[in-house]
This record gives C-alpha cells, structure tokens and sequence, in this order.
C-alpha cells in the first residue's frame, strides 16, 4: 500500500498542483482577479433580441443601458441592430489558466472528463491508503486517527455554515 499511495503521489503531483492552481482560481472567479481585458467586434444576425444577443455573446443577464438610433448599450459594449456589427470587452484569465479552469470545471460532455474521474478516485485512494501507512499499535497512527476525527468534526462544520 504505502509503495502504490509513494509513485501514485509522485505521479500525480503535476495534476495535483493544477487543480489546487486552478481551485484558488476559480474562488475568485466572480472578481477580475488576474483577468484580461479582450476587445472583441464581429458581425452577427441584425435585429436579434436582447435574450438572443447575451446568448450569442456569452454575457449572462446582460442588460441595455441606453439605446441611441440603431445602436444597443450595454455595460461590455454596444451592438448595432441593423448591420449586426457588435463591439465589446471581454474579461479572460490567461490561457494557461483558462486551460485549467476549464478542465477543472469539466462536465461529462467535454473531452476530458474521464481526468477528472481518475483524478477523484486517486483522491480516494490517497484518503484509504493513509490509514494503512502506519501500524495500528504505533503512537502515530493514533496522532493520525486524532487528525483524522478532527478534519471530518471540521468538514461537517463547514458543511453547515
């Protein structure tokens, strides 16, 4: 067990360093922490509703601001009703975080999500196999099983906060 839970460790350490990367990321995912501003114009359909335009655009609950003639406000920029051209900023992270977050955040539809998977299940494995990296009559697996009944008192703590 503890040979299997070592080279699973060093094997993984990559993959555990991009999700612990990309987990504190993604806690700040509401803010413009580390974002980029991108200038983006293009042409869609004209006269598209406004639902249809958040739609296109990928801008949830986007909201017209001021209508001027042909032209639409809104807070990341502007569209024009009737040629369809539309100019607006948008806020990313750089790719290569981009890149983890979005494996991070992968669904059963994307690509990747069988690393998701793998990667929970070694989780598991990690949690499992700890318990069998010390004897059970030595002091420091009794330390550990202290520990351990603290983390989960802790974990349900936090669960109902």
């Amino acid at each position: 067990m503890r040979v299997i839970h070592r080279y699973l460790g060093f094997f993984l350490a990559g993959i555990m360093f991009m999700y612990a990367l990309s987990g504190i990321t993604l806690i700040f995912r509401d803010t413009e922490f580390l974002k980029q501003s991108k200038q983006i114009e293009k042409t869609i359909e004209p006269n598209i509703s406004v639902e249809d335009l958040g739609k296109k655009l990928r801008i949830r609950e986007i909201k017209i601001v001021k209508e001027e003639g042909n032209n639409l406000f809104f807070k990341e920029g502007f569209y024009n009703k009737n040629t369809g051209l539309v100019n607006y900023e948008v806020k990313e992270l750089p790719l290569i975080l981009d890149k983890m977050t979005k494996i991070h955040k992968s669904k059963s539809s994307d690509a990747l999500y069988f690393l998701n998977i793998f990667f929970g299940l070694s989780l598991l494995f990690f949690v499992v196999s700890s318990f069998w990296m010390f004897m059970p009559q030595t002091s420091i697996f009794k330390k550990g099983i202290y520990y351990s009944v603290a983390g989960i008192i802790l974990t349900v703590l936090l669960l109902f906060l």
